[in-house]
């Protein structure tokens, strides 16, 4: 049963209380994972999922952005007890280089502890071994054609060819029990033609259970690096041209549950000023794609607050007179005492990461990158604070462990 600490008839777009939850005795109808873009960055996400597993918390909805949703395929296209290998077996594929591979684990073992000059000198030789050649079952250059600006259909303008990206992601993903919607998915894709923002779904709209690699594909479509994807005779871009952060969808949804959300950004729009031109492009990439996850909870916070005063005020208010006056109709449908609990990761720089560091995809670095996963969600679930719902009557809760450190 799920552990509650109110019991108040709701208004408006309120879901009533779940009867079942597969979790910890947590008191949330909904736990969420919220998945941000960042290409190679992508494995920090899946050192978070593994200590999710670790503790034993299932999620119910993955919604992702861009490699967020690459992640989001592989994450509900498994059963919780080989997930994590599923995912490590997927990162494990994309970081080899597509077609000359030396002994790189032996050097790579060799570079681990090394010091950070010699790390950044490594991982832009690997990043520049990503433009040339690409990666296994990833991308593939196009050769000149793109640089001579020759023409080519929407789905081939681009430098690099991802068809290899669709056969990938059936070998790491059971699309039929991504469609049967055993867990919620989400993923955000821009329409080339319109500019509008899209969110396909497995459980509502158009692509209920109609969801295809096509779908996770395009999320991650960013130009002028990777091609257009089309879908039903539309052509889609990465969802993080237009908002890198799926958070907003988990909240706004109907109807409104008590939810628990673990947004895992791998951008931060806190940094220091750069001194240099390569600096100044790297941070320009945080500001642009961390998408001001902070700015947008506090914005959900104060929007909570109005929405749960709304639904004290109509308390107050005879059950007759809201049945039949037109505001406290309107009111109904925006009033709701329903909570929200967001434990907030933010991957961290590392010292030897640069301006590359979203499409350098060596084995080393990889794991680095899926260890401070790891680390920092076993850091952030030591806090009791996230275990409950928000008290005093507050909305909207959230849990930054970097900030708390």
């Amino acid at each position: 049963m799920v552990t509650r600490t109110v019991n108040v008839k709701p208004f408006g777009p309120c879901e009533p209380e779940s009867p079942t939850s597969r979790r910890l005795n947590l008191p949330f109808d909904v736990v969420a994972l919220a998945l941000q873009g960042g290409g190679a960055l992508g494995s920090y996400q899946a050192g978070v999922v593994e200590g999710l597993a670790e503790a034993g918390i299932e999620p119910d909805w993955v919604a992702g952005i861009s490699i967020g949703a690459i992640n989001s395929a592989i994450i509900a296209g498994n059963p919780a007890e080989t997930r994590v290998e599923r995912l490590r077996e997927f990162w494990e594929t994309i970081c080899r280089p597509a077609y000359f591979v030396p002994p790189a684990d032996a050097i790579q073992a060799m570079l681990e502890k090394s010091p950070p000059t010699i790390r950044r000198a490594f991982a832009s030789f690997e990043a520049w071994r990503a433009i040339l050649e690409g990666q296994k079952d990833f991308f593939t250059p196009r050769g000149m054609a793109p640089w001579l600006a020759m023409r080519q259909s929407p789905t081939e303008a681009s430098f690099y060819d991802t068809t290899k990206l669709r056969s990938t992601l059936e070998t790491f993903a059971d699309f039929d029990r991504i469609n049967a919607g055993e867990m919620r998915v989400s993923v955000g894709a821009v329409n080339v033609r319109t500019g509008n923002f899209e969110f396909f779904d497995n459980q509502h709209g158009r692509t209920r259970q109609q969801m295809r690699p096509e779908h996770f594909m395009a999320s991650g479509a960013l130009p002028p690096g990777f091609p257009a994807i089309e879908i039903d005779g539309e052509f889609y871009w990465d969802g993080g041209l237009v908002s890198n952060t799926p958070l907003g969808h988990i909240v706004g949804s109907t109807p409104r549950r008590d939810t628990l959300a673990f947004q895992v950004d791998l951008w931060s729009a806190v940094g220091v000023v750069p001194e240099n031109v390569y600096d100044v492009q790297e941070r320009l990439k945080d500001i642009q794609f961390s998408s001001r996850t902070r700015a947008i909870t506090d914005l959900m916070a104060r929007t909570q607050e109005h929405r749960r005063m709304l639904h004290q005020l109509l308390d107050q208010i005879p059950a007759e007179v809201r049945k039949n006056d037109p505001w406290c109709k309107r009111a109904a449908e925006s009033a709701c005492d329903k909570s929200f609990s967001v434990v907030h990761l933010i991957y961290q720089d590392k010292e030897w990461e640069g301006l590359s560091k979203d499409y350098e995809f060596s084995l080393l670095t990889m794991r680095d990158h899926w260890a401070a996963g790891l680390n920092d969600i076993r850091q952030s679930l030591k806090h009791p604070s996230w275990r409950t719902l928000p008290k005093d009557g507050q909305g909207f809760a959230t849990y930054d462990h970097h900030r708390h450190a």
